[in-house]
């Protein structure tokens, strides 16, 4: 149906491009409307949809240019008052039609990251913004640690085989960390000798599969008993300890990482 390349931004960040065969593109989260721009030029891609996941700058900061270059162009996004570029506001359950490309999404509410935050999802790939990363999750800027662990456990409930397409370049650093917490996981110690040849290449280390996310990310796993245990050592915590208590005090020793 599509076809989905990376359009790099900023230090960190991916826009991703949702294009099919006959040349109509949607963006995901244009935090810079220059790549954007040269991107749909350079391929000759008409621009139809913007699709945005959060209300932070490097996620909507281009969408005013790309409006006041392009035409009849709909903007999904979270249905709350931080998004009056929004023409289609989206909340959870939502089945959303691109009509000019024929692609058919699924909208999540997955607060946490922020309070309105949103991601998008069809059967083989889930375009999460700032919610699941590769080997990490987002930092709670809003939410709360149970929202944020709720928010995570919809997304694993998802097609495994479905590619995750987050919006920043953070495995390396997230590896480091899970391995800290989950040093004895040997899908985690071949993952990171995987991304590590990627990185090495100057290749792009997503999209990751949600399957390999469950085998070796910590926040997907924190009723994984061994990871309870390093937190409860780190912590000094009496077992036995929640999930939920696992994953609050897993995202604070990564604030503090």
């Amino acid at each position: 149906m599509y076809q989905v390349f990376a359009i790099p931004a900023f230090s960190d960040n991916y826009l991703w491009a949702l294009v099919t065969k006959d040349g109509n593109c949607a963006i995901v989260d244009p935090g810079d409307a220059t790549p954007v721009i040269e991107f749909l030029q350079k391929h000759n891609y008409t621009l139809t949809d913007i699709l945005l996941t959060h209300h932070h700058s490097d996620h909507i900061g281009g969408v005013d240019t790309l409006l006041n270059t392009y035409s009849n162009i709909n903007v999904y996004g979270p249905s709350t008052s931080r998004f009056p570029m929004v023409t289609i506001p989206c909340k959870d359950n939502d089945e959303i039609v691109l009509p000019k490309l024929n692609i058919k999404l699924n909208v999540m509410e997955v607060p946490g990251h922020t309070l309105d935050h949103i991601c998008y999802f069809d059967h083989d790939n889930i375009f999460s913004g700032d919610t699941l990363f590769s080997a990490g999750c987002g930092r709670l800027f809003e939410g709360t640690p149970e929202q944020m662990y709720n928010s995570l456990n919809r997304i694993s409930e998802l097609n495994e085989n479905a590619n995750v397409y987050c919006a920043h370049e953070y495995t390396s650093a997230n590896i480091k960390f899970a391995l800290t917490v989950n040093q004895n996981n040997q899908d985690l110690v071949n993952y990171n000798e995987v991304t590590k040849a990627l990185i090495k290449d100057n290749k792009p280390t997503i999209p990751t599969l949600l399957s390999t996310e469950l085998k070796i990310n910590p926040f997907l796993r924190s009723n994984d008993q061994n990871i309870k245990q390093t937190i409860s050592q780190k912590f000094n915590l009496i077992l036995p300890i929640s999930d939920l208590e696992c994953f609050t005090y897993l995202r604070k020793w990564k604030d503090q990482f």
